[in-house]
């Protein structure tokens, strides 16, 4: 976890233990101490990861899914999650479904570095990738294979492993009415507006504007709609 997220990982164990915390008033001083204290010591910091977190920090442990989230986590009506998708959201950020959302199997989604906000009416198919910051819309599809990462990790320092350096976020953000085909990678800080398809295998690594097709790797423009002849047309190169 980065610094900001220990912080409030602290700042939420002070709020499991304590319902009443107001971090606006005097008292959050104190507490914040107290998260201090926690994170300055290395045995009693490695025991608060252990209670409410699996596998070095990564999942959370099953009374924290199961008795924990549903305090801080959203779900609306109608919502469906395969019993084999694996949801590994923490209660220090937020994670939103809407009305009538389905999740397929082997799904992974993690909120861990950033939020994960899932729209109305939208459609996860089998085992895609969410890591947040990712915002989806209503309405979306999204068939095998999708991954959404807003997470990438450091490379700068060649003489430490990749897997240890800092890690950086950039939202990703997929407008209302998409429909996402297999295979298909959303980087980090992607913009894609609605209405849009994007192809099978693409990997989309610039904004893409409101009713649009892309394809390839990189993905790019191929069509537009045109709302005076209500046809989709060729972009040309």
């Amino acid at each position: 976890m980065s610094g900001i997220h220990i912080n409030v990982f602290y700042l939420f164990i002070i709020r499991a233990v304590n319902p009443k915390f107001d971090y606006n008033s005097a008292g959050t001083l104190l507490h914040m101490a107290l998260a201090s204290t926690i994170k300055s010591n290395p045995r009693l910091k490695k025991l608060v990861i252990w209670l409410i977190s699996s596998e070095g920090g990564i999942r959370p442990r099953w009374w924290v899914r199961n008795f924990v989230n549903p305090f801080y986590h959203k779900k609306g009506k109608n919502t469906t999650i395969f019993r084999r998708a694996r949801v590994d959201t923490m209660p220090f950020t937020p994670f939103e479904l809407g009305n009538n959302v389905t999740i397929e199997d082997f799904s992974f989604i993690n909120n861990g570095m950033g939020p994960v906000k899932i729209g109305n009416w939208s459609f996860i198919g089998a085992a895609n990738v969410i890591i947040g910051p990712v915002t989806i819309g209503d309405h979306i599809m999204t068939a095998q294979n999708v991954v959404m990462s807003g997470l990438n990790h450091g490379f700068d320092n060649v003489r430490t492993a990749f897997r240890y350096q800092p890690c950086t976020t950039n939202e990703i953000v997929i407008g209302d009415g998409c429909w996402i085909g297999a295979n298909v990678v959303i980087t980090a800080g992607v913009k894609v507006g609605k209405y849009v398809v994007i192809a099978a295998g693409s990997v989309v690594t610039k904004d893409v504007p409101e009713y649009s097709i892309v394809a390839g790797n990189p993905a790019r423009l191929i069509k537009q709609f045109n709302h005076e002849t209500q046809q989709w047309e060729r972009v040309s190169p």
